[in-house]
């Protein structure tokens, strides 16, 4: 696909202290699958990429979901006419928890 089908990725400030909270050895992954996942077609449904059911407290509209056990979250929005991908929050899901930045989200 070509740089015209592409999307801008922006990041929210706070994601980097998200990032950082997660494990140094899959830090390559998350940015990688980021990159791969939601520079062409964010905004279209696949296994494990879904538009939220309710917004998440930051205002995330979808989420993917992928790694070992499908257990790290990255939650943004899409803006379709500008064509850029808001990376709101990035997390890890264990269970019924949900951990971004080091503290507990209510799911």
């Amino acid at each position: 696909m070509g740089d015209k089908n592409r999307f801008e990725l922006i990041y929210a400030p706070q994601v980097e202290t998200h990032l950082r909270a997660i494990e140094p050895k899959y830090r390559t992954l998350v940015r990688r699958t980021i990159e791969t996942q939601l520079q062409f077609k964010p905004n279209v449904e696949t296994r494990n990429r879904k538009p939220r059911k309710r917004p998440a407290e930051f205002g995330a509209d979808w989420e993917v979901r992928f790694g070992p056990d499908n257990r790290f979250r990255v939650f943004y929005s899409v803006e379709q006419g500008s064509r850029r991908v808001f990376i709101l929050a990035m997390g890890i899901k264990s269970g019924n928890r949900l951990i971004i930045g080091g503290e507990e989200i209510e799911l």
